[in-house]
């Protein structure tokens, strides 16, 4: 075990936007550091690889500036990794993410690609989910410190958020006391077309979800999900059902870009026949089945699916489930495109691709993390790479989309 201290430079970032640098050919990774920085770290950790603390910068690195917002600094806040670097730093340290690990885990021989820098690198955030603790004095409704997942800090602006959303958070706070009687929770804000869902996670009993409600004018809908129980939806100002508690994208220009992007090389191909895995709402599925192609979404969330089959018109359809139940079955298509949550495709995805791949002209992968997109593209041999392009749908922190194309290999 090592304990010690050490000067190291800072060659590099690594995915979760740690800095990396070496002591003594041990693998240092110390937060809050930019490359170039020559920084005096207190070190702890294995022989291999070790965690280390920023005791001094000596040479502080010209990538390096001061961040905007005192919570970064004064309260080490865990929501955001990179604001301690220029922009175009930051966009550089995710190619190098996206690139080392395609190279790394995923085993294809690629230059780091080119990141699409955001348009708007603040105020971005649709969304903002805070952990809410009961104190003798009132509640604090915040995020953790990088170094500490146990410790909440008072939250009282977050600069990379909407306006709309914080407006809205300010709302909820004067109604605090009408939230469930516990000593924790979890309260997401999330800005819809005609107003804002609030979904609040913990608890047993709610009998005042009204008073909130009411005392939040803001508020379309009001979800709840206690501890022993499902998702609900507990008021309205909507007759009808919303999509309020359901994945919204909180960078919505990047988002449309990469989904302009993806439609327009999706039609290049021509396919008479198509299957959007993890397709949501059918955001892809239904302008694609318009076209004139007979699309085949599959989607795990039941309600997506009911709202999607209503806009799909045969001989497109719609299947609620998980992706890796369904797919084998819904092959041969011409095109497949794959847009997973974090945790990446299930190796049968990936098996069940390979086993069909002299059907498909193209495989299109959308990813959230370069670790697993990397790791499911080692799982698909018989596909080549043809493009890949990042796009920084989160600016400030080390979290970067991928858009990926490849082509089968012939046998």
């Amino acid at each position: 075990m090592i304990d010690r201290s050490a000067t190291l430079t800072i060659a590099s970032i690594a995915a979760g936007g740690d800095g990396v640098g070496r002591a003594d050919g041990v693998v240092v990774f110390v937060p809050r550091t930019a490359p170039g920085d020559v920084a005096r770290v207190r070190i702890a950790g294995a022989k291999r690889f070790a965690r280390g603390q920023l005791l001094q910068l000596e040479q502080p690195s010209p990538a390096r500036i001061d961040p905007p917002c005192p919570h970064y600094t004064a309260d080490r806040c865990g929501g955001c990794q990179l604001q301690h670097l220029s922009y175009e730093a930051q966009l550089a340290a995710k190619r190098t993410i996206i690139g080392d690990a395609l190279r790394r885990i995923g085993r294809r021989d690629v230059p780091d690609p080119y990141v699409e820098p955001s348009d708007v690198p603040w105020r971005y955030r649709r969304k903002l989910t805070l952990h809410l603790r009961r104190t003798p004095t009132g509640w604090i409704a915040g995020l953790h410190p990088y170094d500490d997942p146990v410790t909440v800090f008072d939250l009282r602006d977050c600069p990379i958020t909407e306006e709309r959303v914080l407006d809205v958070w300010r709302e909820l706070r004067g109604a605090f006391d009408a939230l469930p009687e516990e000593r924790s929770l979890r309260v997401a804000v999330r800005l819809l077309e005609d107003g804002a869902a609030v979904t609040v996670e913990g608890g047993r009993a709610w009998r005042t979800a009204d008073v909130l409600f009411g005392r939040a004018p803001s508020l379309s809908e009001l979800w709840w999900r206690p501890d022993d129980g499902p998702l609900r939806r507990v008021a309205s100002r909507s007759v009808q059902s919303r999509a309020g508690a359901a994945f919204v994208q909180v960078n919505a220009r990047v988002a449309a870009r990469i989904h302009g992007e993806l439609v327009t090389r999706v039609r290049a191909h021509a396919p008479a026949r198509v299957i959007d895995a993890y397709a949501g709402s059918g955001e892809t599925a239904i302008p694609l089945a318009q076209d004139g192609s007979t699309v085949v979404a599959i989607e795990l969330d039941r309600a997506a699916v009911d709202r999607m089959r209503g806009r799909l018109a045969p001989p497109s359809s719609a299947i609620a489930g998980r992706v890796e139940d369904h797919l084998e079955r819904a092959l041969p298509a011409d095109v497949v495109i794959l847009n997973p949550p974090r945790a990446g495709v299930n190796s049968r995805v990936t098996d069940a691709l390979e086993r069909h791949r002299s059907s498909l002209r193209a495989l299109f992968y959308v990813s959230c993390d370069p670790a697993t997109l990397a790791r499911d593209l080692a799982r698909l041999p018989g596909y080549r790479l043809v493009s890949v392009r990042g796009y920084d749908m989160f600016p400030q922190t080390a979290h970067v989309e991928t858009l990926c194309e490849l082509e089968p290999v012939a046998p």
